[in-house]
């Protein structure tokens, strides 16, 4: 090989390793991975949902939804006990207080009755919201009864509790999501 070809094929070589990894999914211009690394597991990439709001559909985030090992089924992805990551991507700004009282609207639509006992972890993931902006992310990673927050990329905190895990997973994977778009997509069942 000549040294101009020597030259190219290393100048390839670092472009292909500075992409970086694959996307699987791509909505509203928003990328995410095929797969991701949780506690030692490697989740894939279930599908991607958009988040809709009032009547004019005004676009509010795209979530994936990573898991052990892919599945349609809401009701069966409820019930299991695999490592679960529900990741969001914010396509337009929205304040701590809009996200406050749509955890709270949607706790109420998807939490069989009593529910006084979340009260206080509802508060505690409450706390940990702030303004988002366009770009900005949010993660939820649910194992061993226990949910892990994320807010760009800094863990805010733990909150405890299967009772509280299943609750919120089921704010996207219950019978009230917000959108029906958003549960479809995530479980891949919306291209």
């Amino acid at each position: 090989m000549n040294r101009v070809s020597i030259k190219a094929l290393a100048i390839s070589a670092l472009l292909i390793i500075s992409i970086g990894p694959v996307s699987a999914g791509e909505l509203k211009g928003v990328q995410m991975p095929d797969q991701a690394a949780v506690e030692g597991k490697t989740l894939v990439l279930n599908g991607m949902g958009l988040r809709e709001a009032t009547f004019l559909k005004v676009a509010v985030y795209v979530a994936g939804l990573y898991l052990e090992s892919k599945s349609a089924d809401a009701s069966a992805i409820l019930g299991s006990s695999q490592v679960k990551r529900i990741s969001m991507h914010f396509v337009r700004d929205v304040s701590a207080d809009q996200m406050r009282d749509a955890w709270k609207e949607s706790f109420e639509k998807n939490c069989p009755q009593p529910c006084a006992e979340l009260k206080d972890r509802l508060a505690a993931l409450n706390s940990y919201m702030s303004d988002l902006k366009t770009g900005d992310s949010m993660s939820f990673t649910w194992s061993s009864a226990r949910t892990e927050v994320h807010v760009r990329g800094k863990s805010m905190g733990v909150i405890t509790g299967e009772d509280f895990a299943k609750v919120m997973l089921s704010t996207w994977m219950g019978p009230n999501p917000p959108n029906a778009g958003l549960k479809e997509g995530m479980l891949g069942k919306k291209k």
